[in-house]
């Protein structure tokens, strides 16, 4: 499993919530949207802004020239919409990177925490897969279910891939059906090179292709300091920290 292959696995906890045994987060029983950002280690950042129904879910990136995923639990389709053109492919579970045969190992509540002005619940989750490799982290659920915070990791070998992603402007209220439906006068196109395996969007090139914030500031902020001594800690750092953690080594 490569890095780019861990961080879909990730990412797909965001985009197609699976059908796991005791798998978190809980599905949301409102409807919200809201602003999304995540993070990996390697300092790549993608924002979003995200619109959510127990049935529907919407996903905008790259602003009035990027692409939109919808997903239609209810018709079983997920529609990606690029300008004028639009893909359409099965809701198939199966088809989620690299989640199959995980199994949870533990799930425990840490305690009550407000992340952006909303109460939380933050949980401890630990799973395994039968060829060694873990998976594991926190997520900061509301009531209603929706996850505002996650700090996962993900670890094969000596292979290791942390990400964080958080929603902050979050405002649980009534969305729009129009929303989830495709454009009107878009036209239906096969964009298979544009796609991953399986019929899901090909996550390995978003997450390179990404926009690089994170680390374009870092290295401005070395510029302006002078020094790279004000930055608290590495990504290799947080990240061994986190195993020990939440592995024990």
């Amino acid at each position: 499993m490569t890095l780019f292959r861990s961080a879909a696995m990730l990412v797909s906890l965001v985009l197609v919530p699976l059908t796991v045994t005791a798998a978190p987060p809980p599905e949301p029983t409102v409807e919200y949207s809201a602003d999304s950002t995540m993070e990996t280690e390697g300092g790549m950042t993608m924002k979003s802004r995200v619109y959510h129904t127990p049935t529907k879910q919407r996903m905008e990136m790259g602003g009035a020239d990027g692409s939109v995923t919808i997903i239609r639990k209810d018709k079983k389709v997920v529609w990606q919409v690029m300008g004028d053109m639009y893909m359409e492919m099965p809701l198939d579970q199966s088809n989620a990177p690299d989640m199959g045969g995980f199994d949870i190992q533990e799930q425990t509540e840490v305690g009550e925490e407000t992340v952006n002005g909303l109460k939380t619940t933050k949980t401890k989750i630990i799973a395994t897969k039968p060829d060694g490799s873990k998976f594991g982290g926190f997520f900061w659920t509301t009531k209603e279910g929706v996850t505002v915070k996650m700090d996962l990791l993900s670890k094969d070998g000596d292979k290791k891939m942390r990400m964080a992603s958080e929603l902050t402007n979050v405002k649980i209220e009534k969305q729009n059906p129009a929303l989830f439906e495709v454009p009107a006068g878009a036209t239906k196109n096969d964009m298979g090179a544009m796609m991953g395996q399986g019929g899901m969007p090909n996550l390995d090139e978003m997450m390179k292709n990404a926009g690089q914030e994170r680390a374009k500031e870092k290295r401005s902020s070395r510029s302006n300091s002078g020094s790279k001594s004000q930055e608290s800690e590495t990504p290799a750092a947080e990240v061994n920290k986190m195993l020990k953690g939440l592995f024990g080594r």
